[in-house]
């Protein structure tokens, strides 16, 4: 009896005497590493753009009246004071000519006041009327002149709403939408076209905070105003815009809830491909000397989280979060939480576990951070 428990005994301690040695003798997994880089590239950022002409104005009637001509075509590039459209003005040159005359008359009844008052002077020298008389005849002088006043005024009114029935261009510029026809009846303040000057642009663009103090916030003058000019526009058909741009200023408020800065970009415009009222995206290209990048291989994510396996000096891997800035090509800028130099698994990520023994091999730094210049 006791002779069978010992073999027993022996026999178990064996067991797990070898299934002791397999344990050590398993061979760890080989995984390629790499470690984190610096580099100098360049960056390229991206935001929906909306085209502005650089004038862009409405043109109202100031007067009522019919659409007697169109003088010019919806599309058309006009120049500065060129007549545009022309309101029946037969009303409003009756209504000068009015004026005119009933200056006339306020000028003759006030040349007829100046005759009464220098024959009342007189007599009153010759004692034959009182001095009152004078005062009186002054009085008349002086609502003589007060009409003559209101004539020129009323003069003045008239022409000025007979050159409103010729509605010419404030600047040079581009004709739009012409909605009435000739012979539309056009009431004060109808709008009859807009003009839009587009021999430049502006164009605006919203960038966040975190990109205003990570790419923006150095590149300003003493006045606040990015300095950059490599700014390229890209239309609604992913075409790339032949002119580039320059930042010309920003707003000094972020936008309440959304937290965006307004910025404004200017283009060129001499083929006048642009539109007022278009879209595009602008393309900012930014110089980021000594870079740290991963591979986005390398990476991965839990939750909100993004994170690498660090390997130690003993080969074990450490799960290890951090902070990406943006991606470039195949690449994370890490904005902080590794540094230089640092091991990480290149690939096969998603087979690891925290505390996991690998056998690692050291992938070549220049097949790894191939980009492109």
């Amino acid at each position: 009896m006791m002779h069978h428990t010992c073999v027993g005994f022996i026999a178990i301690m064996m067991v797990l005497g070898c299934s002791e040695a397999q344990v050590n003798n398993t061979v760890a997994t080989e995984y390629p590493i790499t470690e984190v880089q610096t580099k100098d590239i360049t960056t390229e950022l991206e935001y929906v753009a909306d085209i502005h002409a650089l004038q862009n104005v409405e043109i109202r009637a100031r007067v009522e009246g019919y659409l007697e001509q169109i003088l010019v075509d919806e599309g058309k590039e006009v120049t500065k004071g060129q007549l545009l459209f022309r309101i029946n003005d037969e009303e409003y040159l009756a209504e000068l000519n009015s004026a005119k005359a009933n200056l006339s008359s306020a000028q003759a009844e006030m040349k007829a006041t100046e005759v009464e008052l220098e024959r009342v002077k007189l007599l009153v020298a010759k004692n034959v009327i009182t001095k009152t008389e004078v005062d009186l005849a002054l009085a008349k002088l002086e609502i003589a002149k007060a009409k003559v006043e209101q004539a020129k005024a009323n003069v003045v009114v008239s022409s000025v709403k007979l050159t409103h029935t010729k509605i010419r261009s404030p600047f040079h510029g581009v004709i739009d939408r012409i909605p009435y026809k000739l012979g539309s009846l056009i009431s004060a303040g109808t709008l009859v076209t807009t003009i839009s000057d587009i021999s430049d642009v502006n164009i605006y663009f919203k960038v966040s905070e975190i990109e205003y103090l990570d790419y923006f916030k150095e590149r300003n003058d003493n006045n606040g105003v990015s300095l950059s000019s490599s700014v390229e526009l890209l239309l609604a058909d992913g075409s790339v815009y032949p002119y580039t741009g320059k930042i010309e200023t920003m707003e000094s408020e972020f936008e309440q809830g959304t937290g965006a800065l307004a910025v404004r970009a200017k283009f060129k415009n001499p083929d006048k491909i642009l539109k007022h009222g278009s879209t595009g995206k602008i393309r900012v290209k930014e110089k980021v000397k000594g870079a740290l990048i991963i591979p986005q291989k390398s990476t991965f994510e839990i939750q909100d989280k993004t994170y690498v396996f660090v390997v130690d000096e003993n080969n074990m891997v450490v799960m290890k979060s951090f902070v990406p800035l943006q991606r470039y090509e195949n690449f994370y800028i890490v904005k902080s939480g590794l540094k230089a130099g640092q091991k990480i698994v290149y690939e096969g990520v998603q087979n690891l576990r925290e505390g996991s023994v690998i056998k690692p091999k050291l992938m070549n730094t220049k097949d790894v951070y191939a980009i492109t210049p």
